[in-house]
């Protein structure tokens, strides 16, 4: 029998294993993390109107169709005027790789998929952070091994490396950094902040994420945090996307 197309009606926890809570519970399911960005050619914008709108029906349907509660959770959002690189952003967050892969090969095997470019897309998995974080929101509740996202108008998203020397400091003395970090970002609370782990299945090391509905918080924030003692160990944080929460009917429809 042929394989179909559409997601299993129940999936397995992650292959790549469960880690072990420090508090006692059940272990953590590690969700994988995917921000895809999409550049549409400009021989699309040209077809005409009832062509762009079957491709978009198309698009459409495979996204929705792959959207399961609790398993595979897929966001749109656009970048028209905010990058010039990019016009939409796909954020993905699932349990397999795998199924990752099947499913964003079925959007571009859509018509419209053909006229799609790929200019960024990154990886990533969620992780129990190492350092204590006393901040009883969705992204930190459960120790970063599950993220939820999607409350907030407004997501900003860059990857992120350190340098070498940051990994050569003591345990006691990047606790210590990361305390004035850390007490930066909660005097923020409209600032939800999502932080993922790429180390050895992407180029970066973490790809961060933060929701808000503020964005005059978010640039303050980050100009705050160039003033930590921490940031002489940032080796790199850009590209920065800033992409606004749209359905995927109107993220496509702001493509033209």
């Amino acid at each position: 029998m042929a394989e179909t197309s559409a997601p299993p009606a129940e999936r397995p926890a992650s292959s790549y294993g469960a880690q072990p809570s420090t508090h006692g519970g059940p272990p953590v399911r590690r969700q994988i993390v995917a921000f895809s960005f999409y550049k549409i050619l400009p021989e699309w914008k040209r077809l005409p109107a009832d062509e762009r709108a079957a491709h978009k029906a198309a698009f459409i349907e495979v996204f929705n169709r792959w959207n399961t509660p609790g398993e595979f959770l897929s966001l749109t959002y656009s970048t028209v005027g905010t990058r010039g690189d990019t016009d939409l952003c796909v954020w993905s967050i699932c349990y397999s790789i795998e199924e990752l892969n099947r499913m964003r090969a079925e959007l571009l095997a859509t018509p419209i998929g053909g006229y799609l470019e790929i200019p960024h897309s990154f990886l990533a998995m969620t992780k129990r952070s190492q350092y204590q974080i006393d901040r009883e929101d969705e992204s930190e509740g459960e120790g970063r091994g599950a993220i939820r996202p999607g409350g907030h108008k407004y997501l900003f998203v860059y990857p992120f490396w350190k340098t070498r020397p940051w990994y050569l400091l003591s345990m006691e003395e990047r606790r210590r950094l990361m305390e004035e970090h850390i007490r930066v970002g909660l005097s923020f609370p409209r600032v939800k902040l999502n932080t993922t782990y790429s180390f050895g299945i992407d180029d970066q090391e973490f790809v961060v994420a933060f929701e808000t509905n503020f964005p005059e918080d978010f640039l303050d924030l980050v100009q705050q945090l160039r003033e930590t003692e921490i940031s002489i160990y940032t080796l790199k944080d850009y590209p920065i996307f800033s992409c606004v929460r749209l359905t995927p009917e109107d993220a496509l429809n702001r493509l033209g």
